[in-house]
């Protein structure tokens, strides 16, 4: 029994290399089209980088059962009981109650702070959840119900609340995810750091990510990220045409 330990050892070994290898070498995740992104990747590579032993001893036990019981003429009888080894339990819940400890602090706590930052915005943009599409408001009052255009290099405070059921605004080349609630106001804050849209990345787009109901999968909206004086003359001119379309609403 002791002398398998010998050979799962050195699988674990080879695993937890190969697997860390793999996460330092190969990109994973999508682009960051935010400074929020980055602090949500970061944390993403060390969580992987800790669960590489963990995953390890998993596929080294795997591995090696697989090739001890597919010898002929092995031993399928139960073997004698095991004693428990103190030293190698108090380890493990040590070890692993510190790691737990040390992941809940950071990227835990510390990460959170990073993303929230501080609670002051260059820009506010209302997102409004509802079966099943969603409605974006900026400062001056036009709305939009086509896409969400936000400034590059500016900070972004999003308003973001349901008038029906429960969504998620979820933004995922910002990495920024909040619960849309009806009759309750939550806040995002997002740092766009280069131009593109969705034809760049997929990935820029609102989300919703709470099941909602049959449409759930499409209530979806497109991202486009701009200049900041280009996003400026778009609101301009956005809520000239919200204000023609109310007057004309208005004279019928």
């Amino acid at each position: 029994m002791r002398r398998s330990w010998i050979p799962v050892g050195v699988l674990w070994l080879s695993y937890t290399v190969l697997i860390m290898w793999a996460v330092a070498t190969f990109d994973w995740l999508p682009a960051q089209w935010a400074e929020e992104a980055e602090v949500v990747d970061e944390a993403m590579v060390l969580l992987q980088y800790l669960a590489a032993p963990v995953m390890a001893i998993v596929l080294a036990i795997m591995t090696w059962g697989a090739i001890g019981w597919r010898s002929n003429g092995a031993d399928r009888e139960d073997g004698p009981n095991q004693r428990d080894n103190r030293t190698v339990v108090t380890s493990w819940l040590v070890i692993t109650s510190a790691l737990a400890i040390f992941v809940v602090i950071n990227p835990g706590f510390v990460g959170l702070a990073e993303i929230r930052g501080e609670p002051s915005a260059d820009y506010v943009i209302e997102v409004e959840g509802q079966k099943f599409f969603w409605r974006v408001t900026h400062e001056n009052g036009a709305e939009a119900l086509d896409e969400m255009v936000v400034p590059s290099d500016a900070r972004v405070r999003y308003d973001v609340t349901s008038v029906d059921v429960n969504h998620s605004f979820w933004v995922p080349a910002f990495r920024v995810k909040i619960d849309a609630v009806a009759g309750l106001t939550t806040q995002a804050f997002a740092t766009a750091h280069h131009e593109g849209s969705i034809d760049d990345d997929p990935n820029l787009r609102i989300q919703c990510a709470e099941l909602c109901g049959a449409g759930h999968a499409s209530m979806a909206m497109p991202v486009r990220v701009v200049s900041e004086q280009e996003y400026l003359e778009y609101i301009e001119a956005l809520g000239s045409d919200t204000g023609t379309a109310d007057e004309d609403g208005g004279d019928e």
